[in-house]
């Protein structure tokens, strides 16, 4: 099941990669950055900011990978 969904990744255009890891993670960490912020006394919407921001790392390190490999 994950090769098949890996290699169904690895199919697709490099921008096509960046929208779908983009669509995957940036909801995730708006989600979790909000619900968390309160803990660490933060403005929810501020902590969805810092959550997005976390959320891009693995979008970077795919072109990151993407560059240095090519």
């Amino acid at each position: 099941m994950i090769n098949s969904v890996a290699q169904w990744f690895r199919s697709k255009p490099f921008a096509q990669q960046l929208i779908i890891l983009a669509v995957m993670f940036d909801p995730i960490g708006f989600i979790g950055g909000y619900l968390l912020a309160p803990v660490f006394n933060l403005d929810p919407v501020i902590g969805g900011a810092f959550g997005i921001a976390i959320a891009s790392v693995p979008t970077s390190l795919h072109v990151l990978n993407r560059t240095v490999g090519a």
